[in-house]
């Protein structure tokens, strides 16, 4: 839809190949609650980046909470699923009940090395995005 573009490290530069989503564009800019008011020049749209306020840094730090949690969900879904992968397996004869619980402890281990790996990308960002 369009080539984006940093002329500036506290600007964007979004020039729209098509004219008639210039508008689209603009509104999708303003309505998704980053804070950014985008300014049409024909087919390019100046998007600047305001310095970040507290009050900002904190609600980019939530959203990368929200983030973060969503993963963690993610990675308890697979382990659900190769938890009853498992017992299927395990149901169906094709492995045996001590295989089936180790395999179960070693999806854990990984679960767990999922969601610290996770919780420490979590604390990285929010100590960057609270960094003056």
């Amino acid at each position: 839809v369009a080539a984006i573009t940093v002329p500036e490290p506290r600007s964007i530069s979004v020039n729209v190949w098509d004219r008639g989503v210039v508008v689209s564009v603009e509104k999708a800019i303003r309505s998704s609650d980053l804070g950014l008011n985008p300014v049409v020049e024909g087919q390019t749209l100046r998007i600047p980046i305001p310095p970040l306020t507290e009050e900002r840094r904190r609600d980019l730090a939530k959203i990368a909470a929200k983030y973060a949690e969503q993963q963690r969900v993610a990675i308890r879904n697979v382990r659900r699923d190769a938890n009853d992968d498992l017992k299927k397996a395990e149901k169906d004869s094709v492995i045996s009940q001590d295989e089936q619980k180790r395999m179960e402890s070693e999806v854990q281990k990984m679960t767990d090395e999922a969601v610290k790996r996770v919780d420490e990308a979590l604390k990285t960002k929010e100590q960057e995005i609270m960094q003056v």
